[in-house]
């Protein structure tokens, strides 16, 4: 099988789109973190000053159940576990 040649690239900045990708899912692999993590559960991203507070996912939980039971409204706009 002969290999295509590699198109000339245009000079882009790096912030600008192309109007299209190609992609080749033929070398695509299935997300191997997947298995990994419960359903149901959401992964937030904390920013670095943030994160240097707490050492575990642990501690972040527990600060957090906190602030929601010291909430006045905490039962209304509760969203459904699972």
């Amino acid at each position: 099988m002969k290999k295509a040649l590699a198109r000339k690239r245009k000079s882009t900045t790096e912030a600008e789109m192309r109007p299209e990708y190609r992609f080749d899912y033929g070398k695509a692999r299935p997300n191997r973190f997947a298995g990994r993590v419960p359903p149901g559960v959401v992964a937030v991203v904390l920013d670095p000053e943030v994160a240097l507070v707490f050492d575990s996912s642990d501690s972040v939980n527990t600060l957090l159940r906190s602030v929601i039971k010291a909430m006045p409204d905490r039962g209304k706009k509760r969203r459904k576990a699972g």
